[in-house]
């Protein structure tokens, strides 16, 4: 297994499964069902604001090495109140911890 693991989350696969639908929406959309475009972006956005939600609620994991016990789906990171370190979407967030140096 990856020493990363990354995107193998709750927060990464529900994103991701959203923003296919979206896709396949909006495709829709552009091949003839005009409402679909619209509805496609929405579920697109929608899929960007919920995985980063899931993240942020500890259904997501920092960026970088984890430890082995850390790496299935389900296991929900409790340390994600303080913000990961070198992470975008905690920044965002407001949620900011001391960088770790690369």
């Amino acid at each position: 297994m990856v020493a990363t693991d990354e995107g193998h989350t709750l927060a990464g696969w529900t994103g991701c499964a959203l923003a296919a639908a979206g896709s396949a929406t909006a495709g829709l959309g552009i091949i003839g069902w005009r409402p679909g475009i619209w509805l496609g972006l929405a579920v697109l956005a929608l899929a960007g604001l919920l995985a980063w939600a899931l993240h942020l609620a500890g259904w997501g994991k920092p960026p970088g090495p984890r430890p082995a016990g850390q790496h299935p789906v389900g296991v929900r990171d409790m340390t994600a109140r303080e913000g990961h370190a070198n992470c975008v979407g905690c920044r965002l967030a407001g949620r900011r911890r001391a960088a770790v140096p690369r």
